[in-house]
């Protein structure tokens, strides 16, 4: 087929656009920008790239549109597809339809977390010899790809193969405003869930916290009875919907520590120490049985979470022996965007992290000071999500960079947000105290970093989006900087 993708560079649909070019199909795409990783990647695959948004762009007529869901019905390229009558489909609508069929899904889901542990899974998966399929939304280190096919074929021992893949709560498009998740659960009788967590989000279409959780209820009400569900015990909203909702098995896991209710984790995960290399570590615990010590690159307890559900569901789900599974963990590279460190310059460590919602704010800020205690910790920060461009969270993120020796605060990464909705960044830099600043632009950031950062500081650029371009822009001054103290 001739196959065509309304906003293409977005995580998902770049994933997507990966497996038709995998699968022999001529793929074309449109969006506003193709900015890396995602940009890069799709040229890579040789996939025809069109800049802004024209009907020309169907010309000629291709046999499927897929449409993302940042597509309004506005859209020249989607109002051309209707007029035309010309075939369409969703993100998920497609996926389901061309790659889900005779594979058995398991599907990360969850406020946090979905991409590392999506990627987990493909990995030990694939090192185990079960050719899965995967779809993450993000670009895995050491995987060829964010997405692939894996293989179709049913094992007689093992039954349908697996096909892992994130699942967004996020609406599937514009004329299909149900979760994007609901379309990959189903298609065979034993699908596999991760729940790992629920935590209010996506604000632009869960007004509340009522509507969020619904979405969350309608997943665990469709996962086959055969199926089953792996489920974070220490999340108390994760853990009730699936107490009350799941019609499959329910298995929990935990972290030493959590608050987990009346429910004993079947999987427990206790963090130990980072090592000086930058490992974490930690014990793994299977039915009150130990299973030994375990090593991972991506350091924080919120991975050692991811970790663990990753290691119980491959486990119990897909006949992963946890113990083998252990080296596989240890070379596991992470994913971009994620802790990323991009560069030292000057002595300088410089991360890019995905964090915008408080939470993963919190928790990959400490993760970053536990792998790195000694020097500065400073925090460039930009709200661009349309959560976090809200005030929903302005109390949660005064209490997110605790962390962090120094916080920079960017402007917020979107016009549309109403003034009296709008995250008040000026309040935020005071509820934080003299270590935060309310920046007037990206450029201050770089100047205040270049001038007052020192070696063996650390870095953490956190941003749901392209934040200005900074992390090319700091890289570069900083290693001016080191260039003229060599003179």
């Amino acid at each position: 087929m001739r196959v065509h993708l309304v906003g293409i560079s977005g995580t998902g649909m770049g994933a997507l656009a990966a497996l038709f070019v995998e699968a022999g199909h001529e793929v074309s795409g449109s969006d506003v920008s193709f900015d890396p990783p995602m940009g890069p990647a799709l040229l890579a695959l040789r996939v025809r790239c069109f800049e802004g948004f024209d009907p020309a762009h169907l010309d000629p007529s291709p046999d499927l549109v897929v449409v993302g869901n940042a597509i309004r019905s506005t859209n020249p390229e989607a109002q051309e597809v209707e007029r035309r009558g010309l075939a369409r489909e969703s993100m998920s609508g497609a996926l389901r339809t061309f790659f889900l069929t005779r594979r058995r899904t398991l599907a990360v889901t969850g406020t946090h977390g979905k991409t590392t542990t999506s990627a987990m899974c493909a990995w030990l998966l694939s090192h185990a010899g079960l050719q899965p399929g995967w779809f993450i939304g993000g670009i895995p280190k050491g995987l060829p790809a964010g997405a692939a096919i894996g293989s179709t074929r049913q094992s007689p021992a093992r039954g349908r193969a697996p096909f892992v893949v994130e699942g967004d709560e996020y609406d599937a498009a514009y004329w299909h405003k149900k979760p994007k998740f609901l379309d990959y659960i189903g298609v065979a009788a034993d699908d596999v869930v991760i729940l790992t967590s629920v935590e209010h989000d996506h604000i632009d279409i869960y007004p509340d916290v009522a509507a969020y959780e619904s979405a969350f209820c309608a997943l665990l009400r469709k996962v086959p009875e055969r199926g089953l569900v792996f489920c974070s015990a220490g999340d108390e909203r994760a853990r009730a919907i699936a107490l009350q909702e799941a019609r499959a098995r329910v298995v929990f896991f935990a972290l030493e520590g959590d608050a987990t209710g009346n429910v004993t984790p079947t999987w427990l995960g206790a963090p130990s120490h980072v090592t000086p290399d930058g490992l974490q570590t930690f014990d793994l615990f299977a039915g009150g049985m130990a299973c030994g010590r375990y090593t991972m690159r991506a350091t924080g307890r919120h991975n050692v979470r991811n970790a663990v559900a990753t290691l119980a569901a491959c486990s119990e789900a897909f006949g992963l022996d946890a113990s083998l599974s252990r080296a596989h963990l240890a070379t596991f590279e992470g994913v971009c965007r994620r802790q990323d460190l991009l560069g030292e310059p000057d002595g300088v460590r410089v991360y890019d992290d995905f964090a915008h919602h408080p939470t993963a704010v919190d928790e990959t800020a400490r993760a970053l000071r536990s792998r790195h205690p000694g020097g500065a910790l400073w925090v460039a920060f930009e709200p661009r999500s349309a959560t976090a461009c809200r005030s929903l969270h302005q109390d949660a993120y005064a209490r997110s960079f605790d962390a962090a020796d120094y916080v920079l605060l960017a402007p917020l990464g979107r016009t549309n947000v109403p003034d009296n909705e709008r995250l008040d960044i000026a309040r935020l830099a005071r509820d934080l105290g003299p270590k935060a600043q309310a920046m007037p632009g990206i450029d201050s950031i770089v100047e205040r970093l270049v001038e007052h950062a020192r070696p063996g500081d650390t870095i953490g650029l956190f941003s749901n989006g392209a934040f200005g371009g900074i992390h090319v822009k700091l890289l570069s001054a900083l290693a001016v900087r080191s260039a003229r103290s060599e003179r």
